[in-house]
């Protein structure tokens, strides 16, 4: 798919992976919108890339309707929607006094990254099936964002493993679902990536990091995966596909 001219939505396009990937989309000449619980951020963002903000909590049907349709208002129906917006969290099951985890915390990591993520497919899919889908019957795509801890969650992560590890889970039996709409879903799942979150810690804690990954030894670049989005939206033939951005890392237990 060529992104000139066509209407894209990224959701936690503020900043980290969502705004390079905004970033990317708006140099290729496509109309942006970020979608962003930081409705501020949003708007100072927007202002800097030339996109549209549209403060969105991912996890509200109503939220994610009205965002949508202010995009739709400026720029149309979007065949384009990446979804970047998630949070992290670290808490063991049971901890070192036998106490369990407070069962809030797993639901609202659940809440945030699969169900906000669902919420905002089932919405842009929704309004991309509506579109022509020209001579090859692609009328649009939808890349999300999960993580390797979906595949090698470590210690503390069971509720952001068991987010992303939906999101791994949901990819190709959306792709399927979607298919007779003219619809293509694909998936990311970056490994450590120099998001705002790492960009706060010591220097000697973020060559650490990199230092694990067996190669490049560094942290990715949130531009890197901004650029595999771009790959997936242009290439009409990814589908159903869930693509690894790690340097070949796999996580260890810690």
């Amino acid at each position: 798919m060529d992104v000139k001219g066509v209407a894209a939505l990224v959701t936690g396009g503020a900043s980290g992976l969502g705004r390079a990937t905004a970033e990317k989309l708006v140099e290729a000449g496509a109309k942006v919108t970020l979608l962003d619980r930081n409705g501020e951020l949003a708007e100072q963002t927007a202002s800097e890339i030339g996109a549209l903000a549209a403060e969105c909590d991912v996890t509200s049907p109503d939220s994610v309707t009205a965002a949508m349709a202010k995009a739709r208002e400026a720029h149309g129906v979007a065949r384009v929607c990446i979804n970047c917006a998630g949070i992290g969290g670290s808490v063991r099951i049971i901890d070192r006094k036998g106490n369990p985890m407070d069962l809030d915390h797993f639901r609202k990591i659940i809440e945030v990254n699969l169900v906000g993520t669902f919420n905002t497919l089932r919405l842009a899919a929704s309004d991309m099936s509506t579109l022509d889908g020209g001579e090859d019957g692609i009328k649009g795509v939808i890349v999300n964002t999960a993580s390797v801890a979906g595949y090698e969650g470590q210690i503390g992560q069971a509720a952001y493993t068991a987010s992303k590890g939906g999101i791994i889970g949901l990819t190709i039996q959306s792709a399927r679902d979607l298919s007779s709409h003219g619809i293509r879903v694909c998936t990311i799942a970056p490994g450590i990536m120099l998001t705002p979150l790492l960009m706060g810690l010591p220097d000697d804690t973020l060559k650490m990091l990199g230092d694990q990954v067996p190669f490049p030894k560094r942290t990715g670049h949130p531009s890197e995966y901004g650029s595999l989005a771009m790959e997936i939206v242009r290439n009409d033939y990814l589908n159903g596909e869930v693509i690894r951005l790690d340097g070949a890392i796999r996580m260890g237990p810690r």
